[in-house]
C-alpha cells in the first residue's frame, strides 16, 4: 500500500512460513513483549501487532484507526486495477459517514428476529449434509473430510440462500474465497479471482434488476436504483463482502471447534451429556478456536498512543483478536478449552463500529451445527494424526485445509 512509512527493518521481528501453522504461538510471544510490536509478516507486510485484550478492545472502537486507505492513505497518483478498486469499497474497508450509510442498508437483513426466522430452514440444510456423509458411510466410505461435506456447505448454503445466489454457483465462491484470502498466493491469482467475482456480481445483479426476487441481492439493488444510497461499485463490494464473511467465520468456526471437541475429549463428553450447554460451549469455541487470527487491516494517519506505546503516522496497524481472547489478564487458563466457561467479552467478531454484522447468524449456524452433528454421530473421530492437520496460508484466516474424521 502507497505512502506508508514502516518502522526501520533493525527493529521489526520477521515472521517466517511456520507462522501460518502456529499463529497462537507467535501472538503470545508478541504479547509478552509489550503492547504495541511491530512485525514482518511472511508475505513481506510490516504491521503493528496489539495483542492484549484490553489493548485490542480499545483500538477497535479507536476512531484514530482508520480503514479507507483509498481515500485517506494512497497517493494522488494511485491507480488501482479494477480488481482491487471492486475489493476495497465495501463497508469493511470504510469510516463514517460512509460506513454508517453502507452498514444501515443491511442490517435489517440481519436483526435477532430475523437471524430466529432463520433456524428451520438451517436445521433443513444441516439434516440433509449429515444425510449425505451418513450415506457415504454405508457406501463404504472410511473417512469424510467435514470441510468440504459439512463445515463449507452448510454457511455458504444458507448465505446464498439469504442473498439469492443460485445454488449451482456455491463451489465455485470456495475457490475464489480461498484466492482473494491466501498469504502465498500471487498477485495475479488474487486479482483474476477478484476479477473473476467483480464479473460474476455484475451478471446477477443484472438478473436481478430483469427479474427481482424475496432476497437481500434485489433489496440491495432496489436501494441502489431508488434513493441512490449506494453506487454500483459499492453495491458489488457489499455483495463480495457479505458472501465471503457470511461463510468463512462459521466454516472456520464448525471444522476448528469440532477439531477443538475431538482433542478434548472430556470437554466433547461433557457437551454431550448436557445439551443445555451448547449456546455458551459456541461462546467458548469461538474464543478458543478463533477463525480470524486478527481484524482487518487498520492505519495510522498520526502518532497513537497505544498502552504507552507510540505507533507512528502512516503506519499499517493489526488488532489481533485472537490474541486478546487467550490474554491471560482477560481469561483464566486461557489456552484451556471449558464448554461451561463464561465467555462473555470475546473479540471473536471484532468490537466497535465494525462488529460483525453476521454475528448473530453464524452463532446459530454453530449451534445447529455442533448439535446435530454430534447427536447424529456419537462415534465421530479423527482420521488422522493431528500433527498432521495443516491450516491455510493465511494471515488472516485461522482455517483448516482439511479435517478427515472417522463416523463410526
Amino acid at each position: 500500500m502507497e505512502d506508508v512509512t514502516d518502522a526501520p527493518v533493525s527493529e521489526v521481528e520477521e515472521f517466517g512460513p511456520d507462522y501460518f501453522q502456529d499463529p497462537l504461538g507467535h501472538f503470545a510471544r508478541v504479547r509478552e513483549q509489550g503492547p504495541a510490536v511491530p512485525v514482518q509478516l511472511p508475505d513481506g507486510g510490516q504491521y503493528w501487532l496489539i495483542t492484549r485484550y484490553a489493548d485490542v478492545r480499545a483500538a477497535l472502537a479507536d476512531p484514530r484507526l482508520y480503514k479507507d486507505f483509498a481515500r485517506k492513505l494512497a497517493g494522488p497518483d494511485w491507480q488501482p486495477d479494477p480488481a482491487t478498486l471492486f475489493l476495497n469499497v465495501h463497508m469493511l474497508a470504510a469510516d463514517p459517514p460512509d460506513h454508517t450509510r453502507l452498514r444501515k442498508l443491511v442490517t435489517r437483513a440481519f436483526t435477532a428476529r430475523r437471524i430466529a426466522g432463520l433456524r428451520p430452514r438451517i436445521e433443513v440444510i444441516t439434516a440433509s449434509l449429515l444425510d449425505a456423509m451418513a450415506g457415504q458411510a454405508l457406501a463404504g466410505a472410511t473417512e469424510v473430510d467435514l470441510i468440504e461435506a459439512f463445515a463449507f456447505p452448510l454457511p455458504v448454503t444458507v448465505i446464498c440462500e439469504l442473498l439469492g445466489v443460485p445454488a449451482v454457483d456455491q463451489e465455485q465462491f470456495g475457490a475464489w474465497s480461498h484466492a482473494i484470502l491466501s498469504s502465498v498466493g500471487t498477485r495475479e491469482e488474487w486479482v483474476a479471482a477478484g476479477t473473476a467475482m467483480y464479473y460474476y456480481f455484475t451478471e446477477l445483479v443484472a438478473a436481478k434488476r430483469a427479474a427481482p426476487a424475496d432476497d437481500l441481492i434485489s433489496a440491495l439493488v432496489d436501494a441502489r436504483d431508488s434513493d441512490d444510497s449506494l453506487d454500483e461499485r459499492e453495491l458489488l463490494a457489499m455483495l463480495f463482502l457479505l458472501l465471503v464473511a457470511g461463510h468463512e467465520t462459521t466454516a472456520n468456526l464448525i471444522a476448528s471447534g469440532t477439531l477443538a471437541l475431538l482433542a478434548n475429549p472430556d470437554q466433547l463428553a461433557r457437551l454431550r451429556s448436557d445439551p443445555g450447554l451448547l449456546p455458551g460451549a459456541v461462546e467458548e469455541l469461538l474464543r478458543y478456536s478463533n477463525p480470524l487470527n486478527h481484524a482487518t487491516e487498520r492505519f495510522t494517519l498520526e502518532p497513537v498512543e497505544i498502552g504507552g506505546v507510540t505507533i507512528p503516522a502512516r503506519t499499517w496497524v493489526l488488532c489481533v483478536t485472537s490474541s486478546a481472547n487467550r490474554d491471560p489478564g482477560r481469561f483464566a487458563d486461557p489456552d484451556q478449552l471449558d464448554v461451561g466457561r463464561d465467555a462473555g467479552g470475546h473479540v471473536a467478531f471484532g468490537h466497535g463500529l465494525h462488529y460483525c454484522l453476521g454475528a448473530p447468524l453464524a452463532r446459530l449456524e454453530g449451534e445447529i451445527a455442533f448439535g446435530a452433528l454430534l447427536s447424529r454421530f456419537p462415534d465421530l473421530a479423527l482420521a488422522v494424526d493431528p500433527a498432521t492437520l495443516r491450516w491455510r496460508p493465511s494471515s488472516l484466516i485461522h482455517g483448516l485445509e482439511t479435517l478427515p474424521v472417522r463416523l463410526e
